[in-house]
This record gives C-alpha cells, structure tokens and sequence, in this order.
C-alpha cells in the first residue's frame, strides 16, 4: 500500500486536487467526513462533546456543528479541548479504514489538520495545497457565503504554511488557474503511481 497525506488550508483547494486524484485511481479517505462520524448520533464522540460544551448542542441527537463552530472559533481554548476529543478519535477510524483496503491501493488521507492534529501515520508522501491567505478568505466568501471575519478566524485558526510547508515532501500552488493546478497535480501522481509500484523509490521520510 502507498499512502499518501493530503493536507492545506481551509479553502486552499486540496479537495480538489483529492477528486482529481480519486479519478486516476487513488482512494481518498476524508478526515472531515471521519470527524462527522465519530461524532454521529450515538456514538462515544458525541457524548464526550456534549458532556464537555452542552447538552443543548444537541438537535434530534444530532450534533450543532454550526452552533458548536461559534463557540470554538471564537475562543482559542475551547477549540484545543474540542480537538483533544475529537482527533484521536478521527485518527483511529483512519488507522482502522485504511487497513481494511486492498494491500495494493493508493490511499490520499485528505487530512486538513495534519500539523494540528499531528497525524504520525506511516505516509509515504505529504503534499500541501497552499494559496495565500486573502485569498483563501476570499474563496470562503465567495463560495461559501462566509462572512469576512468568520472566514479570517478560520484561516487564522489553522497552521501556518510555513509549518504545513515543513512537515510536506510536496507543496502544490493552487493560486493560479484551475486548469493548472490540476496539471500539476496530475504530474505529481504520476510520480506517486511510479513509487507506488517501485517500492524502492519511495522516499521513506515519513
């Protein structure tokens, strides 16, 4: 198995680049949508939320994001405790779905907290996804439909690119036309795919 850490900022176009990748053949795992199961009606993850910022943060047993997202994004101390509950468990549903794939997969972890939340997984490869950060905010206005502050706090929130940039072996530049992104990001799985299948070209740093 070859895998591969996908990671970027908010609105940096990493899912894009995740999507071109599933259609070459990869198989992305999201930790966003990781993080929406481990905390599901019912599950352990929830009640730990719950229990820890309220339990009116609950709606038909289903969690508030939005409500819970106002309260952490405003204060810097509850967003590190709702991380301490929720990336461990995110971290381990990856671990478990990861080895229930086939020995010869291409796996893109598409893992925007990959420096927060210090993903040591056995990687092959850690690309980044980097725009500047006006203009991520700019996307997360236009796109969306975030206000300008809301959408500043969220970038702020996140690592800086310079620690993204060093936990990466690849960083790709999505500040410039679509078109290109993806050309580069196709190049770059070529490359994947050849390590992938020379196992001893892989860089083994991760």
């Amino acid at each position: 198995m070859y895998l591969v850490g996908l990671t970027g900022g908010i609105a940096s176009g990493k899912s894009t680049v995740a999507a071109a990748w599933a259609e070459l053949g990869g198989i992305e795992i999201d930790a966003d949508q990781l993080a929406r199961e481990v905390v599901a009606p019912g599950t352990p993850g929830l009640k730990s939320v719950l229990d820890v910022f309220g339990q009116d943060l609950a709606n038909d047993g289903q969690l508030d994001r939005a409500a819970l997202g106002r309260i952490v994004f405003n204060d810097p101390q509850k967003r590190k405790t709702l991380e301490s509950i929720i990336h461990p468990l995110v971290k381990e549903l990856a671990k478990t779905k990861i080895a229930e794939l086939p020995e010869d997969s291409i796996v893109v972890y598409n893992v925007p907290l990959l420096v927060e939340a210090e993903v040591d997984l056995p990687f092959d490869k850690v690309v980044t996804v980097e725009a500047p950060a006006e203009k991520q905010i700019e996307r997360l206005v236009s796109l969306r439909k975030m206000h300008p502050d809301d959408a500043a706090k969220r970038v702020a929130s996140q690592a800086s690119p310079v620690q993204r940039a060093n936990s990466a072996d690849v960083i790709l530049n999505s500040n410039q036309d679509l078109h290109l992104l993806l050309k580069d990001a196709r190049r770059l799985w070529q490359q994947i795919e050849h390590e992938a299948n020379n196992p001893s070209g892989k860089n083994g740093s991760h």
